[in-house]
């Protein structure tokens, strides 16, 4: 694969993972995918470091532990009271390795001075050696994660000589509206197929099979009121690193 600038190769684990498959949601349980979503991974690298200037591209993810599942007894929040029992199947003992970069956010423009490739790329750097900024979750905050710096390809994997396993119709993200300037939410599927341990992500843009949600506003960003610069954000998180 040819190199991408803005690249990060990170190990994500933990002993649970819920990729809901959504066809599972509507009697009120849950199962996961048996390989994780194109939003979740986002998700993971958005709580690694995030700002509205860029966006999350997942490029690939390798599967490195044997797929099992584990069916559980949980009680969801219900806002109305009750006292309900689901059973959700999750993802047990789960470990890969993800490659992914960043690209500017071309729907705010209004962030343009905020745009430093250089500085963001090494406050995301820092972020992953130290674990992410924000807690990190697979799938779902019922499954805490983990994360730590890798390189994409380094140790053995469960499925290296597997040759290929398709996955038909799968979710594959949302189109939220500050990232496509449509006033619109959509969710997007695509099929995956996983070669050698390996699942390469079609892009966004690149999903043809869309489903409309709801109508929805982007959310309002401002530097200097409700936004930090980058050279600011590098500052004060990582005062050591003045200069760059």
């Amino acid at each position: 694969m040819a190199e991408k600038p803005n690249r990060i190769e990170f190990k994500t684990w933990g002993r649970y993972a819920l990729f809901t498959d959504p066809l599972t949601k509507i009697g009120g349980e849950k199962c996961s995918y048996h390989i994780p979503t194109y939003e979740a991974l986002k998700g993971i690298a958005k709580s690694i470091y995030w700002k509205p200037t860029f966006t999350w591209v997942i490029d690939e993810v390798r599967v490195m532990k044997p797929i099992r599942t584990q069916t559980k007894g949980t009680k969801p929040l219900e806002f109305s009271g009750g006292n309900t029992l689901a059973i959700y199947t999750f993802l047990a003992e789960v470990e890969y390795q993800v490659r992914a970069h960043f690209e500017w956010n071309q729907n705010r423009p209004e962030l343009e001075q905020d745009r430093n490739d250089g500085k963001h790329h090494s406050i995301a750097l820092r972020a992953l050696e130290r674990g992410g900024r924000q807690d990190i979750f697979l799938g779902t905050r019922d499954c805490q994660g983990y994360v730590e710096p890798c390189d994409f390809g380094s140790e053995a994997g469960h499925y290296d000589n597997h040759d290929e396993l398709a996955y038909g119709l799968m979710f594959h993200g949302f189109d939220y509206p500050d990232e496509t300037g449509n006033h619109q939410l959509h969710a997007r599927f695509w099929r995956p197929v996983m070669k050698k341990g390996v699942v390469k992500f079609d892009s966004p843009q690149a999903c043809t099979v869309r489903k409309f949600i709801r109508d929805m506003q982007p959310k309002a960003f401002q530097e200097k009121h409700t936004l930090q610069h980058v050279e600011q954000t590098l500052r004060e998180w990582y005062p050591e690193s003045e200069g760059i």
